[in-house]
């Protein structure tokens, strides 16, 4: 199996779980339209690749800075979470989809970038699954390394692009009333995971 099929596996399989990304995700394709939904994916899957490329590169130092900087990243995405719940919840449903463009996709992707790089275990995650496969002594060039990072983005991207093109066939089924009770629901739930998290840091 190449290296790049390899990192797009394992990018793609990091990515699925459905955690409070992928409630985002959803929400903001039901609420937005699927270019807001695959832009949140796509800001995920630049932040799996950061840390993929720490993993596959070996750089300890940084990866080793990061974790142990786990609890106040986790606080510090916790808190994030909650406020994202809290403002879901609170939202109206849009009388009309947001436009394709626009100043909203740049705010999509930015935030999901940063929630996914506020949660250290990530890198451990790569490291273990790096380790567990052999790759850390089998792929010992520059080059390699690379194209492990570039298969993780292109898994992690086609999981998000799945995803959000699977959601926005049925968008058309949810009225706003329905909207209103998705918007309520994933409020709860983004705001769960960040109690989750913060509590997380706090013990």
């Amino acid at each position: 199996m190449s290296t790049f099929l390899t990192g797009m596996i394992i990018g793609f399989s990091i990515a699925a779980p459905v955690g409070p990304i992928g409630v985002l995700c959803i929400r903001r394709t039901l609420a937005d339209g699927r270019l807001h939904g695959l832009a949140s994916g796509l800001g995920a899957a630049s932040a799996d690749a950061i840390y993929g490329s720490i993993a596959g590169f070996g750089l300890t130092a940084i990866s080793g800075f990061l974790v142990a900087q786990g609890d106040w990243l986790r606080l510090i995405g916790g808190a994030f979470l909650v406020y994202l719940g809290a403002r879901t919840f609170a939202t109206r449903p849009a009388a009309q989809p947001a436009g394709a463009g626009g100043r909203g996709l740049p705010g999509a992707y930015a935030s999901t970038f940063a929630l996914t790089l506020t949660n250290p275990v990530t890198i451990l995650s790569f490291a273990a699954i790096f380790a567990g496969l052999g790759l850390a002594e089998r792929e010992s060039s520059y080059g390699a390394a690379l194209a492990l990072v570039a298969g993780v983005f292109a898994g992690s991207a086609a999981w998000w692009l799945l995803l959000s093109g699977g959601v926005s066939l049925f968008r058309g089924a949810f009225t706003p009333p329905r909207m209103r009770w998705i918007n309520r629901l994933s409020g709860v739930v983004l705001a769960g995971f960040g109690i989750l998290a913060l509590a997380g840091g706090l013990i």
